[in-house]
């Protein structure tokens, strides 16, 4: 709470980074993403974007850094090794003279969000007048320099506040994160930022919520158009445009009852089988695929359990009473959003700045 009321910083270091370079490096990424990778006006700049499989399922999502003459993937520490692994043999299996180096040893991140972001970071750079908006829009990539260490931030967000990744040298993230500190700012752990928060602003979790079972559209992350470069999966994608619906959806959902047969608040974690309070049964979409739970968590701005779960089509409308099971009791729990839609977006309660 105080994150989006004030500021607060937490340590990403575990991300996972890997650098793409040679002469094919760009066509590999392109090949590779979902996202438009390649032209000049993507320099400098950072993508969030994602792997799909032949299917056109969803494989991993994570951002490219841009650069003159490379491409840093910004990986999850979990995914970023198969993801890796799958860079260099796509890379030799298509002939791309491509060099996908680890330098997830080399670097460190520290987030920065909140609304007073902005003003906490200006305390301690060289040049606050560079963080203005007008110098630096969102998803820019730029140098700036916090006690007299080279920093690359990027301006970003998981948890849906205003706000960057700083991205560091190994040698030097002690005395970044000293000087942020120093001016007061709190720090906070990784569950608010991967859980608590990016669930209240319905952001997805790969390996949980973004899963080869499901395609982008389910996920309610295709962009609006698809790009003109052949990558993989692009055939079954477009197939997958051309539906008049999907067979399902990723829905968030809250629980509108916690309380057990003993009279204890259950706040759950995990997953739990999504049913059809009339009946008891889990639902089964379509394609045979049963609906669960795919993140759980209690999202302390609205004070409510929240929860995400893929949702057969016919179940997919706001306000649907459904039920969860959860160590042998079911709670109720109402449909409160289809795709992508936060429940608390203080971007929607203002100007973006």
């Amino acid at each position: 709470l105080a994150m989006s009321e004030d500021c607060g910083i937490v340590n990403l270091s575990h991300f996972s980074m890997y650098d793409v370079e040679g002469p094919d490096h760009v066509a590999l990424l392109e090949w590779l993403c979902a996202a438009k990778i390649g032209g000049d006006n993507n320099i400098g700049k950072g993508i969030y974007t994602h792997f799909l499989d032949e299917e056109g399922m969803v494989r991993a999502d994570f951002t490219v850094i841009r650069m003159a003459d490379r491409c840093r993937v910004i990986d999850g520490a979990d995914a970023g090794p198969r993801d890796f692994r799958y860079m260099q043999r796509t890379a030799q299996d298509k002939g791309f003279d491509v060099t996908v180096t680890d330098v997830t040893e080399k670097y460190v991140t520290i987030g920065i969000w909140g609304p007073n972001a902005r003003t906490t970071l200006q305390k301690v750079v060289e040049d606050p007048n560079g963080l203005t908006p007008e110098n630096f829009p969102f998803a820019a990539i730029k140098p700036i320099r916090i006690g007299g260490k080279d920093v690359t931030a990027f301006r970003i967000s998981y948890v849906g506040e205003q706000g960057w990744e700083l991205h560091m040298r190994y040698e030097d993230g002690l005395a970044v994160w000293d000087a942020l500190r120093s001016t007061g700012v709190m720090p906070f752990g990784v569950e608010t930022y991967a859980n608590t928060r990016r669930m209240e602003k319905s952001l997805r979790l790969q390996n949980a919520d973004l899963l080869t079972e499901y395609n982008l559209l389910e996920a309610d992350l295709a962009r609006p158009k698809v790009k003109d470069n052949d990558f993989c999966g692009k055939a079954k994608h477009l197939e997958y445009r051309a539906r008049e619906h999907q067979p399902a959806m990723l829905c968030t959902l809250v629980m509108t009852e916690n309380i057990d047969s003993k009279g204890v608040a259950r706040y759950p974690v995990g997953t739990m089988p999504v049913q059809d309070p009339a009946s008891g049964e889990t639902l089964v979409d379509d394609l045979g695929r049963r609906s669960f739970t795919t993140s759980v968590a209690y999202g302390p701005t609205i004070g409510k359990n929240i929860a995400l779960a893929y949702l057969p089509w016919a179940y997919c409308q706001e306000g649907r009473k459904l039920q969860v099971e959860y160590f042998g009791e079911t709670y109720p729990v109402e449909v409160a959003g289809v795709g992508y839609k936060p429940l608390y977006d203080p971007e929607n309660l203002k100007p973006r700045s």
